[in-house]
């Protein structure tokens, strides 16, 4: 992640296997307030990790039904550990993320998905790249007619 220039935009999903939880506090720059459960030292690792490399995680910033916001359920187990992560200044970007209910990536890992609108702009060509424009109207002119014929030949 250090060597990519902070320039690009990088967008992260794994399975994190740790807990971010609920709330933010203290955290308020890389986690919204709406995760699922408490933290646990993975989840805080994961929170250290998007700290240091100034991203967030994209997950816990939708207010979702908490069947929406939960990926892993097996048994009686319901929590979330997959998540989405990108750059802090790439967060505005992102519309909406959840789970898409029904859809299974593993037998107890549900799909999680964003939708996410770039904006892409144009590069400013330089005066170097930039073709000088054919003027083929100037050629009606006789003058010009006859000057552009020299030159051919």
């Amino acid at each position: 992640m250090e060597s990519i220039p902070t320039s690009e935009r990088v967008v992260l999903r794994a399975d994190f296997n740790g807990h971010v939880g609920e709330g933010n506090r203290g955290n308020e720059e890389v986690i919204g307030k709406f995760g699922v459960k408490e933290r646990n030292l993975e989840g805080q690792k994961v929170v250290d990790f998007a700290k240091r490399m100034d991203m967030a995680v994209v997950n816990t910033y939708f207010q979702k039904r908490e069947e929406h916001r939960v990926t892993y359920k097996s048994g009686g187990r319901r929590t979330q550990v997959d998540y989405i992560l990108c750059r802090i200044g790439n967060l505005k970007e992102i519309s909406d993320c959840k789970v898409v209910v029904g859809e299974s990536v593993a037998r107890e890992h549900r799909m999680v998905v964003c939708r996410m609108t770039l904006m892409v702009c144009k590069k400013k060509r330089s005066k170097i790249e930039i073709e000088k424009k054919t003027k083929w109207w100037k050629l009606k002119k006789e003058d010009c007619c006859e000057e552009f014929r020299q030159k051919l030949r």
